[in-house]
């Protein structure tokens, strides 16, 4: 039986699937128009799919040497439309990829990044970086479903810990901030204001069962700690309110 390299093969397979013909290979391919054809370029990698005015335009795929490789649609020599990229070169993304929309070489609108870890992206892109809606699964279990900007966790949002406890609210450059209730898989929540991944500003925090079981805090935080104006009402109804600093009752002020 006649075997052939996966080049060859996939040669049958764009061209099978393009309806243009094959390109003059006497012609350099600056002049190829409307056509199929294979180009490799020496330190490059090569490209075998459809040609326009001398430029990659169509269906196609295209191997960099280093074992990255693009198969999709190409728009004026740019991956341009929908497409997969799989990385294979051995650097911090072997093993990750990419299925969605690209714009200019980036990935740009709706996508799917899986990582090697396990972990995966599904929702909006913007110029090669998570922006808009999206869900983040992690390898561990976590998940983050909601906004992002450049990249990051920003906007409202609901990030799930595999231990259970979940934030739900507003997010900045990655953090908590701004309103939000956060629960404990234990049954502690707190409901309130976030500053930088902590309990900073006026907020509420209820405990669930254990040693501190029905209390109640309702006042200023600093840093994740009581501080400032608060009261705290002991499940036995005693009242204790006034001055916070540091998390310890300085009296009434």
């Amino acid at each position: 039986m006649k075997r052939y390299s996966p080049l060859v093969l996939l040669m049958f397979f764009v061209v099978g699937c393009s309806s243009s013909p094959s390109c003059d290979t006497s012609q350099p391919s600056s002049q190829w128009h409307n056509c199929s054809g294979t180009y490799i370029e020496q330190g490059i990698g090569t490209y075998v799919g459809e040609y326009k005015h001398g430029v990659r335009h169509g269906k196609g795929e295209f191997e960099s040497i280093n074992g990255n490789k693009y198969i999709g649609e190409l728009r004026n020599n740019k991956f341009h439309g929908q497409g997969t990229y799989t990385f294979g070169a051995d650097n911090k993304f072997k093993g990750d990829k990419y299925v969605g929309e690209f714009k200019d070489d980036l990935y740009h609108g709706q996508g799917t990044y899986s990582y090697a870890d396990g972990s995966k992206y599904v929702g909006e892109f913007k110029d090669g970086q998570h922006y808009g809606q999206g869900t983040y699964t992690y390898a561990d279990g976590s998940k983050y479903v909601g906004e992002y900007k450049d990249g990051l966790r920003h906007g409202q949002g609901t990030y799930t810990y595999a231990d259970g406890d979940k934030y739900v609210g507003e997010h900045k450059d990655d953090l908590y901030h701004g309103q939000g209730t956060y629960t404990h898989a234990n049954g502690d929540k707190y409901v309130g204001e976030h500053k930088d991944d902590k309990r900073n500003g006026h907020g509420t925090y209820t405990y669930g069962p254990g040693e501190w079981s029905g209390d109640k805090y309702v006042g200023e935080y600093k840093d994740d700690l009581r501080h400032g104006q608060g009261t705290y009402t002991y499940d036995n109804g005693e009242v204790v309110k006034g001055l916070f600093e540091n998390g310890e009752f300085k009296g009434k002020r």
